[in-house]
C-alpha cells in the first residue's frame, strides 16, 4: 500500500521547505491550502486572499534565506502561510484569541518578519530603506523583498517608492501579486493597464502553445518548458516594447502564473541575480482552492467562523440590518434621491462602509478611487468647491492616512465635506487597525465640527443634518455596531438621559451603552449624558450638570491623550472632571473593553471611587 507522507508536519522553519523537489512542494501548497480553510474556519480571519498566496509564499522561502533576507509583506493580511513556514503553525488556531498571535508580520513575534505591517502601499518604501541600508554598510548578500498587491499599488506612496527606487538603482526585488482585487474589485487606470498584461493574446497563446509542445518530449520535456520562460519574456517584449515599470527605472519580468510553483522558483531565482531594482509581476487568484472564496473573494477576504461544506459564515464580518454601516448606506440613499449633488467616495472599501446599496442604485455619483485615502478628500475637497455635496467614507484607522488634505484642503477653506469615519474605537484586526486616534487628530483641525451618535438613529439624523444644514466641513464617527434606537439627535445639544445628584457621566457616542451599565452596577445617582456633538460642545448642559454633582467622568472609546474628555475639561474648567479612554501606548493585540480598564465594571469602580472622594470632602 502506497504511504501517504504528511510534508506540512516536518515544517518547522524555512530551511525544511528547501529539503522538498517540485513535486513534494506542491503536494505541500495543498496541504496548507487545506491547513489554512480549516484553521480559518473556527477562529476567522483573512481566507481569500491569503489562499491565493500559497505557492508565492513556499516560492519565496525556497529560493530565499529568512530571517537574514528580508520579506516585506505589503498589508500583511496575507501572511498566514509566510507564518505558517517560520514555524507557527500550531498556534495559528490562536489568531483570534486575545494574547495570541497577530493577523498581520510583527517583527517581537518572529524573527522572520522583518517589518510591522498592517496598512496599505508602504511595503516598497519599507524594502527600498532595508534595501539601502544594506548597501551603505558594505552588505552584497541580503536581498530584500517587498510583496505587494494590485489594489495596493493603487495607494500613492507605491509610486512614490518606485519613483525613488528606480533612481537609487539599489538592488530590491519587488513581487507583484496580481489578482485584481483588493478587498472589493480593483477599479482604476493601473488596473486597467495591468489587465492587458493578463489577457494579451499574443503572450498567452504564444505560452500555452509553447508548454504544450515542449512538455510533450520524453525525459527532457518539462526542464525545456522551464527554460522557455526567457524566451516568452522576449515575446511580451515584443509585444509591449516597455512597461511602466522600466520606464521608472526597474527590470521587468512576468507575467507569472502564481500557482505555479516551478515557474515561480524560476522567475524568483533570476529576479534574484540581477542588479539593481526588479519588479516580479505574478498573477494569481483569491481565495483560489475553496469554492465558495474564488466565487465570493470579497466576502471571503475576512471572515467569522465558518462551515466549510457550505461556505455559510457564522459570525460574518459584513453588514447587517443592525449594523451602522447598512444604516448609513440606506440613508445616503434615501438623501440622494432628495438632494441631487449627494456624491459618496470610498477607498477601496465598498462593502465595510455600507455604501454598496448607494453603488447599485446611483453609479454616476459613487466613486471609489482605490487605496488612496489622501485623494479621496482632496478629490472631494474639489467637487464640494463646485458645489456639490460630498460624503468621504473611510475607517477611522484609514482616515488618519489623510491628515494633511484634510487640514489644508478641507478644513482651511471651511469646505462643506462630510466625512464619516466607521469602525471607530477596538477592531478585531489588532493595533493598526484600531480607530482609537480620530476624536485626538480631528480636535486640533479649524472649522471642522464633530458628531458621535450613539445610535442607529442618531447617525441617521447627524448624517441628514450634515447633508441638508451643514455649512463647513462635519466629521461623523461611530464603530461597526450601535444600538438602534436611541434619543433623537440634535446637532450642539447634548442630552440628558438620565438624571442624578452625585456624579456626572459625560458619554461620548457608543460609551453611553457602558455609562449606563456602569451607573447601575455602581449604585451611585449618576446624571447620564449623551454628548452627542463633540464640537461644538454643549457647554451650558455640561456644566450645569457638574455644578450640580460636583465631579464628572467622560468616556469615550478614543485614546484619553487629547480626545474628547480632555476637551470637555479644557472648555469647563473645572478641576473634578475626570477623563477615561484608551492609553496610546497600552492597547493589546486583541483587547477588550475590559482589557483596557474600559468596560462597565471598570468605571462603575471609577464612580464608586470618585464619589467616596466627593462624600468625604462634604463632611470635612
Amino acid at each position: 500500500m502506497r504511504q501517504i507522507v504528511n510534508y506540512l508536519d516536518n515544517i518547522n522553519t524555512p530551511s525544511d521547505v528547501k529539503t522538498l523537489n517540485i513535486k513534494q512542494l506542491r503536494s505541500l501548497a495543498g496541504e496548507i491550502r487545506t491547513f489554512l480553510i480549516e484553521s480559518v474556519s473556527k477562529t476567522g480571519g483573512h481566507l481569500a486572499t491569503n489562499l491565493g498566496v500559497v505557492e508565492l509564499s513556499i516560492a519565496l522561502h525556497y529560493v530565499f534565506q529568512t530571517p537574514k533576507d528580508k520579506i516585506v509583506w505589503d498589508v500583511g493580511h496575507q501572511s498566514y502561510t509566510h507564518k505558517i513556514l517560520t514555524g507557527r503553525k500550531d498556534v495559528l488556531q490562536e489568531i483570534k484569541n486575545n494574547g495570541g498571535i497577530s493577523g498581520f508580520p510583527r517583527t517581537d513575534e518572529s524573527v522572520h518578519d522583518a517589518f510591522n505591517t498592517g496598512h496599505s502601499s508602504t511595503s516598497i518604501s519599507v524594502a527600498l530603506g532595508l534595501a539601502k541600508a544594506a548597501e551603505l554598510i558594505g552588505d552584497d548578500e541580503t536581498c530584500t523583498i517587498a510583496v505587494i498587491g494590485d489594489g495596493a499599488m493603487t495607494g500613492g506612496m507605491a509610486f512614490e517608492a518606485l519613483n525613488n527606487a528606480g533612481i537609487e538603482g539599489t538592488n530590491l526585488i519587488v513581487v507583484l501579486n496580481d489578482n485584481q482585487m483588493s478587498i472589493c474589485k480593483n477599479v482604476g487606470a493601473f488596473s486597467r493597464y495591468l489587465n492587458r498584461f493578463r489577457t494579451m493574446p499574443v503572450y498567452n497563446s504564444f505560452k500555452e502553445l509553447v508548454d504544450f509542445l515542449l512538455k510533450r518530449i520524453p525525459k527532457i520535456g518539462e526542464g525545456m518548458a522551464s527554460m522557455a520562460v526567457r524566451t516568452k519574456n522576449a515575446v511580451r517584449s515584443l509585444v509591449f516594447p516597455t512597461t511602466i515599470f522600466e520606464e521608472l527605472g526597474f527590470k521587468y519580468s512576468g507575467p507569472v502564473d502564481g500557482h505555479n510553483i516551478d515557474e515561480l522558483i524560476i522567475a524568483l531565482k533570476r529576479a534574484k541575480k540581477l542588479k539593481g531594482p526588479v519588479l516580479l509581476h505574478v498573477i494569481t487568484k483569491k481565495g483560489k482552492g475553496y469554492q465558495y472564496a474564488e466565487k465570493q473573494p470579497e466576502d471571503f477576504h475576512t471572515v467569522g467562523d465558518f462551515n466549510i461544506i457550505t461556505g455559510a459564515q457564522n459570525n460574518l464580518i459584513k453588514i447587517d440590518k443592525a449594523g451602522a454601516d447598512s444604516a448609513f448606506g440606506e440613508k445616503m440613499c434615501e438623501l440622494a434621491k432628495v438632494n441631487k449633488r449627494l456624491i459618496a467616495i470610498n477607498a477601496a472599501m465598498t462593502k465595510g462602509t455600507g455604501l454598496r446599496v448607494f453603488r447599485s442604485h446611483f453609479p454616476k455619483r459613487f466613486f471609489d478611487v482605490g487605496i488612496a485615502e489622501g485623494h479621496a478628500v482632496t478629490f472631494a475637497a474639489g467637487m464640494a468647491a463646485a458645489g456639490m455635496r460630498p460624503v468621504v467614507a473611510i475607517y477611522s484607522s484609514f482616515m488618519q492616512r489623510a491628515y494633511d488634505q484634510i487640514l489644508h484642503d478641507v478644513c482651511l477653506q471651511n469646505l462643506p465635506v462630510i466625512l464619516m469615519l466607521p469602525s471607530a474605537g477596538l477592531n478585531k484586526c489588532g493595533e493598526t487597525h484600531h480607530g482609537i486616534f480620530d476624536l485626538s487628530f480631528l480636535s486640533s483641525m479649524p472649522n471642522l465640527n464633530i458628531v458621535a451618535p450613539s445610535s442607529i438613529n442618531q447617525l441617521t439624523q447627524a448624517l441628514e443634518y450634515a447633508v441638508f444644514h451643514a455649512e463647513g466641513p462635519i466629521a461623523i464617527r461611530y464603530p461597526q455596531k450601535l444600538e438602534i434606537s436611541g434619543g433623537d439627535f440634535t446637532f450642539g445639544k447634548a442630552r440628558v438621559v438620565a438624571k442624578g445628584a452625585d456624579v456626572s457621566l459625560f458619554c461620548i457616542g457608543d460609551m453611553l451603552e457602558v455609562g449606563k451599565e456602569a451607573a447601575r452596577l455602581s449604585g451611585v445617582s449618576c446624571e447620564i449624558i449623551d454628548v452627542g456633538t463633540v464640537r461644538p460642545l454643549d457647554v451650558n448642559t455640561l456644566l450645569y450638570s457638574i455644578h450640580k454633582t460636583g465631579a464628572a467622568i467622560t468616556l469615550e472609546s478614543n485614546c484619553v491623550q487629547n480626545g474628547a474628555g480632555m476637551s470637555i475639561k479644557n472648555a469647563l474648567q473645572h478641576t473634578g472632571i475626570y477623563c477615561m479612554g484608551f492609553e496610546r501606548d497600552n492597547i493589546p493585540q486583541w483587547a477588550t473593553l475590559a482589557d483596557c480598564g474600559l468596560d462597565a465594571k471598570a468605571v462603575a469602580i471609577k464612580i464608586i471611587e470618585i464619589n467616596k472622594k466627593l462624600r468625604e470632602v462634604y463632611h470635612a
